[in-house]
């Protein structure tokens, strides 16, 4: 992620972070009166809603949870890409900021949380050590270092109390987006609530990752396509994770050149999902554009950051390879089916909403069939699925959360799906699904 030289003390106590929470929703408060206020003198009479998403309020808590980091920024970084078309527009956009947005450690707290770790003469340890990090995320931040053999280094370190804040830090807010009506009532992010909580806590333990970053080093192996740095195990703790500096340009780099280079990449990327899915039983689960960047010199992408990395249950495996095949087969009623049994759909809407969902399916199965590419530029297919699927949405009596394990995946599905939407890339879909038609589907690597 981009830094631009904020330098702001993370929060690290309960009380603190509590009362950040608390003056963010007074905050809000006074907005709502102040705007509420100046549009009464002005002769409006101002819908609640419109008081609360001014775009004064959205940058209080935008603001706010880049400054706390951890649970708090995650959050809203996975509202953001999970739940974005739904969203209202003015918060989407400031939620859309909390992805490349976030403010890193002074040079007192860093120094205080490395002499914890590594000793109080941890600088003799390398040659040279940058100070100023050159990435800042939810949870930690990254700095570049080169040991005494010349070795260059990444070493992330993560942000002091996020690990023992992360469930209040989800709770609070959950609640102070419920509270400020900065999320709409019709969501229900009670799944994703959970799945925010336990992957932070396996983001927030650094040598669950550093396990997690050797198992893809494995698997990968000597693919052409792909580089995945190599931990440093004599420099890594619970909350420092040293590895190899590898080079590379952001991803959203790749948006400006030719064609056939953004399809290169994107075809990795959606191969490198399939792989995952079917073949491992093993799947990095945040698909944050800034966990991968682009070598251009050398065709490669560079993956990173698997503290969400997480294996797959057979029965999930099993759900999406059924809903694919059949997709591919072009048969609604077998994909209707295998809709319902990996939990993607409830029987009661499907039962209700019989129509809607086959005329959902026939859109899907069409664009899959369309002869040529498949160009994730064009999403013209994904509005006419959504409206749809807006009577049913409406129909909280048949509202089904699908399974918690399938939830993770399609967070995976979902994103990497949207980044090669920016990228306007054109992939043989198909034939990429088809090569796993017998894939050894309950494995685990």
């Amino acid at each position: 992620m981009a830094d631009d030289g904020r330098g702001r003390a993370v929060p690290s106590g309960r009380l603190s972070r509590f009362g950040r929470f608390g003056r963010l929703a007074g905050g809000v408060a006074g907005g709502v009166l102040a705007e509420g206020t100046r549009r009464l003198a002005a002769g409006e009479r101002p819908r609640m809603g419109d008081l609360l998403l001014t775009p004064a309020n959205a940058a209080r808590v935008a603001d706010q949870l880049a400054h706390l980091r951890g649970a708090a920024m995650k959050l809203g970084q996975m509202i953001s890409m999970d739940a974005g078309e739904l969203l209202p527009p003015e918060l989407t956009q400031i939620l859309a900021r909390l992805r490349d947005n976030a403010h890193h450690m002074p040079p007192a707290q860093l120094e205080r949380v490395l002499a914890t770790e590594w000793g109080k003469d941890w600088r003799r340890r390398f040659r040279h050590f940058q100070a100023h990090p050159i990435a800042a995320a939810s949870i930690g931040q990254v700095h570049r270092a080169e040991l005494p053999d010349g070795r260059a280094l990444a070493i992330k370190v993560q942000y002091p109390g996020v690990a023992g804040s992360i469930d209040a830090d989800v709770d609070n807010v959950a609640t102070l987006l419920r509270v400020s009506g900065l999320l709409p009532r019709e969501i229900d992010i009670a799944p994703l609530l959970a799945e925010a909580k336990q992957q932070l806590h396996d983001e927030a333990d650094y040598r669950r990752e550093a396990a997690m970053l050797e198992r893809y080093r494995t698997l990968i192996g000597d693919d052409p396509a792909y580089v995945v740095p190599g931990s440093v195990p004599e420099l890594s703790t619970g909350q420092v994770l040293a590895m190899d500096f590898v080079a590379g340009a952001p991803i959203e780099t790749l948006e400006g050149e030719p064609q056939a280079v953004r399809d290169k990449a994107a075809g990795a990327l959606v191969s490198l999902v399939l792989r995952e899915l079917f073949d491992w039983g093993l799947m990095q689960t945040d698909p944050n554009f800034a966990n991968y960047r682009w070598q251009n010199e050398t065709g490669r992408l560079v993956l990173l950051d698997f503290g969400a990395a997480r294996t797959v249950e057979p029965a999930t495996q099993t759900g999406y390879h059924r809903l694919l095949m059949t997709a591919l087969d072009g048969d609604r009623e077998q994909v209707r089916e295998a809709a319902i049994a990996a939990g993607f759909l409830g029987e009661a809407a499907a039962a209700r909403h019989r129509a809607i969902v086959d005329r959902m399916i026939d859109v899907i199965v069409a664009e899959l069939h369309r002869p040529g590419t498949f160009d994730f530029g064009d999403r013209g297919f994904v509005s006419v699925v959504r409206e749809e699927a807006i009577p049913m949405a409406r129909d909280r009596q048949t509202w089904h959360v699908p399974p918690v394990d399938t939830l993770f995946v399609q967070r995976k599905v979902s994103g990497t799906a949207l980044l090669c939407a920016n990228l306007k890339a054109q992939v043989d879909l198909r034939g990429t699904i088809e090569a796993h038609r017998h894939a050894p589907l309950g494995g685990k690597s």
